[in-house]
């Protein structure tokens, strides 16, 4: 990180795709992802690429901080771009350790090679000056987090709870893998990894991931460990049927493939499903792909389990994707557990009698995974929980709740997880 950071590691172009990637995940949902999609992004060399997703991330992880310390300065609020770019000298200087004359100096050459920018020169340099003069807190957990975001998670979890959440935003996390295979001490000793329970391994590699071992060949995913959590707990079979709806970017039909069931995947991406049939192709399993929507698939069919990780806020993945934490929006939330129920419902009648059914969000909101269980009861009663035993699925105990649904914060694993809601449900025979 500090090798990128240096003030020679990467040129205006790097910072002008920085730039452009922080705007995107500003502006919209999914925007990080696009704007690194790109034909510009991915033209760029490996080294600016390298460096503009580190630049971007790192201020991603810290903008709460950053954006406090820029409106004490700012006696008025700049165009979009010249904030971006103060945030990005900013985190520059305090996250990845740019010498401070180098953080300054590179964002005003950015500004300043932007028509829409020049007339800034002077604010992004005395802005940029005086934070250098005076660093500011960027380890203060109540700002990491939005403040609307930071006050729902006290009032779900508890103050402390919340406080603890919002302390990982800032911390880069380590790459978890699920094995396609049992773990071997070889694997483990080549991939620098420690194995989770429930089979995770916890990778302290970096770089580029299809350059690890064991990838060519098809030996593992990556895959959180909170989100290996769900498939496991449907206990698939060899020679079951298994649903998995809403399934890209894939690790639950792999995993599901992995165990030996019929697996069928349904999302509603077509695009997104090239990726989950190349990751099929390379692990060596088969599943049936379908592009649709998973409430209006006409598929009559039924199966022993079914998997529904509902589209959600994903509040829960920050760690991963800070972005969403800025992208989300306080009617976000109602308006998707909306979506969750229709889908909750349709993904019943795909059940089997005596099959199971399970339901995930990455999210942290309880309007999207608590509130779900009584309403989904209530509107099918053919359904029950099926609690979840702590321990089971490698889901860390403490996050099994008195109803036997799992509410997975993310620090309740050492070294940060994924925010996750579970439920499993199995219909009456």
């Amino acid at each position: 990180m500090n090798d990128l950071a240096s003030p020679d590691a990467a040129g205006l172009p790097a910072r002008r795709a920085a730039l452009d990637l922080l705007s995107a995940a500003l502006a919209r949902r999914t925007g990080f992802d696009e704007a690194a999609a790109t034909p510009a992004f991915r033209n760029l060399a490996p080294r600016d690429r390298g460096f503009a997703r580190a630049l971007v991330l790192a201020t991603l992880r810290h903008l709460g901080p950053i954006d406090r310390a820029l409106d004490a300065r700012l006696s008025r609020d700049p165009p979009d771009v010249v904030r971006n770019i103060l945030r990005l000298g900013a985190a520059q200087a305090f996250v990845l350790g740019t010498p401070a004359f180098a953080a300054v100096g590179t964002s005003v050459d950015l500004v300043a090679a932007l028509k829409e920018g020049r007339a800034f020169k002077g604010v992004v340099n005395a802005i940029l000056r005086a934070l250098t003069r005076e660093p500011p807190d960027m380890t203060d957990p109540e700002s990491l987090a939005p403040p609307w975001l930071f006050s729902r998670w006290s009032a779900a979890f508890g103050p402390q709870a919340a406080r603890a959440m919002a302390t990982l935003i800032a911390a880069e996390p380590a790459t978890d893998l699920s094995l396609k295979g049992p773990a071997t001490p070889e694997l483990l000793a080549a991939l620098e990894a420690e194995e989770l329970p429930g089979g995770t391994l916890r990778s302290a590699l970096r770089g580029e991931i299809s350059t690890w071992p064991g990838f060519a060949e098809g030996a593992w995913w990556v895959q959180d460990a909170s989100a290996a959590v769900p498939a496991r707990l449907l206990e698939v079979k060899p020679g079951e049927t298994a649903l998995d709806l809403c399934a890209a970017p894939g690790g639950k039909t792999l995993q599901l493939a992995a165990a030996g069931a019929e697996v069928t995947a349904v999302d509603r991406s077509a695009a997104r499903l090239v990726r989950v049939a190349e990751n099929l192709a390379r692990l060596g399993l088969t599943a049936e792909t379908v592009a649709a929507d998973a409430g209006a698939w006409s598929d009559e069919r039924s199966f022993d389990a079914v998997l529904l990780d509902a589209p959600c806020s994903a509040t829960g993945t920050y760690r991963r994707n800070p972005d969403v934490l800025w992208a989300a929006k306080p009617g976000d939330v109602a308006a998707l557990a909306g979506v969750q129920a229709k889908l909750l419902d349709s993904a019943a009648r795909r059940v089997k009698p005596g099959g199971r059914l399970v339901y995930c969000v990455c999210s942290l909101e309880p309007e999207e995974g608590e509130a779900q269980t009584a309403g989904f009861l209530a509107r099918n009663p053919e359904f029950a929980l099926a609690p979840i035993a702590p321990g089971e699925g490698g889901a860390p105990e403490a996050s099994v709740r008195a109803d036997g649904t799992l509410r997975i914060l993310p620090h309740h694993r050492i070294g940060g997880t994924d925010g996750f809601f579970v439920a499993r449900y199995v219909r009456g025979a």
